[in-house]
């Protein structure tokens, strides 16, 4: 998945900087693209020590680990919303222009 959060940052700093995003934007996108990693990084944090403390299958170590990897789809989902609130109507007007 990290590959996947780097390659959509990527993507949307690049998309952000073609559309010419305000400074408020950009405080906005970058507080949404550092939400996603922070949440990825804690979930891989999470699997590892439960891993650590769990070397088995136990109910209570997949919970924990499901928890954690719901908390990344749920930051990740409102990084799209966000987005979309951000990017949308100046990307619609750029791309208007060109059409």
């Amino acid at each position: 998945n990290t590959w996947i959060h780097a390659a959509a940052s990527i993507a949307v700093v690049l998309l952000g900087w073609w559309v010419g995003l305000q400074a408020l934007d950009w405080a906005i996108i970058f507080i949404a693209i550092t939400l996603v990693w922070m949440a990825e990084f804690l979930n891989t944090a999470l699997e590892a020590v439960v891993d650590l403390a769990s070397p088995q299958q136990h109910p209570l170590a997949k919970v924990g680990k499901d928890v954690g990897a719901a908390a990344v789809l749920l930051s990740a989902l409102a990084a799209v919303i966000i987005g979309i609130l951000v990017l949308g109507p100046p990307l619609w007007a750029r791309l208007s222009m060109l059409f």
